[in-house]
């Protein structure tokens, strides 16, 4: 028995569902915890592993990186892309904060949205590593996480933005907010994509140029046509022009 399954009287052992059945004395309760914080452990070993050796890692790194052995965490998490999405999990909670901290401290519509981006982007260009881990199909059996980690940010952008523009009176705003934060993530990730693969080329444009940018075309769609919801705002005035055109 390795060192990680051995033990003291009365405490869990690393077995996943294989754990010991144990009565209403509370037990139950600490094993429970025992295994969340475990899986949260090694969520971050394995973001860790991700960063130092790239996406493609095998199982068998991100478990020497941990200090365990594969089966470990093969207890904790399914699969390859169980791994993924509960990395994936981990960026999301990071992003959410950001994201929370750039549409809270804009003095406007647009700077929120700008600061958004740049938060998104920043993520990304700290990482590519593990951008590429959570965004990538695991196998072709499984269950991709790519959905379900830009699901995740998509709503986070939409929370903000129906805070700050759309407005929270009434079901349309609301509904169109979400819309858009779907269509304006998809548009974001793919000129992040594409930032990723050109941005040590002479002529890319830095991270701030790029949030700057892809803020301006954002601003000029879908943008503008909710900002003149805004209470105040008559069918003939100019969106929210808060700031010098881009």
């Amino acid at each position: 028995m390795s060192r990680s399954e051995r033990t003291t009287e009365g405490a869990p052992r690393e077995r996943g569902s294989d754990a010991p059945r144990i009565g209403s004395d509370g037990r139950s309760t600490r094993w429970a915890e025992h295994r969340s914080a475990r899986r949260s452990e090694l969520a971050r070993a394995a973001r860790r592993a991700v960063h130092r050796l790239g996406p493609d890692v095998s199982m068998e790194e991100i478990a020497a990186a941990a200090g365990t052995s594969k089966s470990i965490v093969y207890r904790y998490f399914i699969d390859k892309p169980g791994l993924q999405a509960a990395v994936g999990q981990a960026v999301v909670t990071d992003i959410h904060a950001a994201l929370d901290v750039a549409s809270r401290e804009a003095s406007t519509p647009r700077g929120a949205l700008r600061a958004m981006i740049d938060a998104y982007l920043a993520m990304i260009e700290a990482s590519p590593n593990v951008y590429w881990f959570v965004t990538r199909p695991g196998g072709e059996s499984a269950s991709a996480p790519l959905g379900h980690f830009m699901d995740a940010v998509a709503t986070l952008v939409a929370q903000p933005f129906a805070r700050l523009v759309a407005g929270a009176d009434g079901d349309e705003p609301a509904a169109m907010a979400d819309l858009w934060g779907s269509g304006a993530v998809g548009f974001v990730r793919g000129a992040g994509e594409w930032w990723l693969g050109h941005r040590s080329e002479q002529d890319a444009p830095s991270r701030e140029e790029l949030a700057e940018r892809v803020t301006a075309w954002l601003w000029t769609g879908p943008v503008s046509a909710l900002a003149r919801n805004l209470p105040g705002m008559s069918p003939g005035t100019p969106a929210l022009e808060d700031e010098e055109p881009s």
